[in-house]
C-alpha cells in the first residue's frame, strides 16, 4: 500500500483533498488527521470492518478501546444515553477541545471493537480546523487513537504517522504540528463523582472548576480491560530505555557521568534552562516551571532520542500541577515505571 501525504491548510482550497479523505473513510479505509492533541488515526465508528483495521495498522490490543470524534455536540445524543446534566456544562465549556467524556453507548449504533467489552463510549469534540472540517464533511462519528505503532511515542507531526505507518495506512492530511501535545483528557461520566481515566490537557482543577469535586483512577490490574486508552499498556516508548529523573541539573549531570563510566551513550530531555555538557544529546523542551510547554514538545523529543545512538535517555520529571500530570503519566509510561538512580 502507498501511504499518500495530503498538506491541508486555511490558505488554500482543500475541498477535493477533504473529499478524497471522506471517500476512503466511507469505503470502509482509514486515514490520519491532525487534532489539537496529537494526529489520529480514524476510521467511520459505526462500520466493524473499518475499526478493526485501524488495530490492524497500529498493532494495537483488541481490548484497548477507542475514542470516538464527532463535528459538533448535538451529535452526543446520538452515540450516548443517560447523559448528566454536568457533561453538558463541561460540552460548553471545553468543546470543541482535549476533553474526552465516557457516556453509556447508545445500542447498536458504535461499532463493538471501539468499546470492547464495555457498554461505555469516549466522545469529544476536537478544537483542530482540519479535524473538524474531516468531520463536519464526513458527516460521522471517527473512532481514533493516534496515528502510530502501538506503544510508540504519539505523532504530533504529519512525518511522524508517515515514519510509523508508511505503507500500512492510505491517506494522511498534514495539517502542520499539532498544539496540545498530548492526548485528551478522559472524563468518565457514568459514576458520580465523575473519575479522570486518563490526564491531559483540560486539567482536574478546570473541571472541578465547572462541575465541582470528581476524583483520579490510579490505573488498572493487568488482567482487566482498560476503561480508557492509556490506562493498561506501556506506551510512548522509545527504542531506548527511559528513566525519569529528578529536575536537578547538578543530578543529572552526576548521571550522565555515572553512565559514561559504563559505557553508556546518553540522551537527556530537559528544560530549557539547564546545561548539562556531559550529555551525548541534550533536547529541550521549555522552560523548567511551564509544564503546558514540555507538554507540547515531549513526544517530539522522545523521537528525537530515537534517531540518536544512545544506549539510555533520561527525562527530567516537572511538577504535578495543572497539564504537569498528563505530562508525568505519559513520562511515567514511557519509562514503564523506571527511575534513575534504579
Amino acid at each position: 500500500m502507498e501511504t499518500l501525504i495530503i498538506t491541508v491548510d486555511n490558505l488554500l482550497d482543500n475541498e477535493k483533498s477533504y473529499q478524497q479523505a471522506v471517500d476512503i473513510l466511507n469505503e470502509g479505509g482509514v486515514v490520519a488527521f491532525p487534532t489539537e492533541t496529537v494526529y489520529g488515526l480514524g476510521a467511520l465508528a459505526t462500520d466493524e470492518q473499518a475499526v478493526r483495521k485501524i488495530f490492524e495498522a497500529k498493532g494495537r490490543p483488541s481490548d484497548n478501546p477507542l475514542i470516538v470524534h464527532i463535528g459538533n455536540r448535538e451529535a452526543v445524543e446520538q452515540y450516548a444515553i443517560q447523559i448528566p446534566d454536568d457533561a453538558y456544562k463541561l460540552m460548553e465549556k471545553f468543546w470543541p477541545g482535549p476533553l474526552t467524556l465516557v457516556f453509556h453507548k447508545r445500542p447498536g449504533v458504535i461499532a463493538p471493537s471501539v468499546t470492547p467489552g464495555f457498554e461505555t463510549v469516549g466522545l469529544r469534540m476536537p478544537d483542530h480546523p482540519v479535524a473538524l472540517e474531516l468531520l463536519q464533511t464526513l458527516n460521522g462519528p471517527l473512532a481514533a487513537p493516534s496515528a502510530n505503532r502501538s506503544g510508540k511515542p504519539s505523532p504530533t507531526e504529519a512525518g511522524h504517522v508517515l515514519k510509523d505507518l508508511h505503507g500500512r495506512i492510505p491517506l494522511i492530511l498534514d495539517g502542520g504540528e499539532t498544539g496540545v501535545g498530548v492526548e485528551s483528557t478522559v472524563l468518565d461520566m457514568t459514576v458520580s463523582p465523575p473519575a479522570i481515566l486518563r490526564p491531559g490537557g483540560v486539567t482536574k482543577e478546570m473541571i472541578e472548576s465547572v462541575i465541582g469535586q470528581i476524583y483520579t483512577e490510579s490505573g488498572v490490574a493487568d488482567d482487566q480491560a482498560p476503561r480508557a486508552p492509556g490506562m493498561k499498556y506501556m506506551h510512548y516508548a522509545p527504542e531506548s530505555p527511559l528513566f525519569v529523573i529528578a529536575p536537578d541539573e547538578a543530578k543529572i549531570a552526576e548521571a550522565v557521568r555515572l553512565l559514561h563510566a559504563d559505557g553508556k551513550k546518553v540522551a537527556v530531555i530537559g528544560p530549557d534552562e539547564f546545561t548539562i555538557p556531559e550529555a551525548d544529546w541534550y533536547f529541550a523542551v521549555g522552560p523548567l516551571h511551564k509544564p503546558e510547554a514540555m507538554a507540547a514538545n515531549l513526544y517530539r523529543a522522545i523521537r528525537q532520542c530515537d534517531v540518536t545512538e544512545a544506549d539510555i535517555i533520561l527525562a527530567a520529571e516537572t511538577e504535578m500541577s495543572g497539564v504537569g500530570a498528563a505530562v508525568m503519566n505519559r513520562l511515567t509510561k514511557a519509562a514503564d515505571g523506571k527511575r534513575f538512580p534504579l
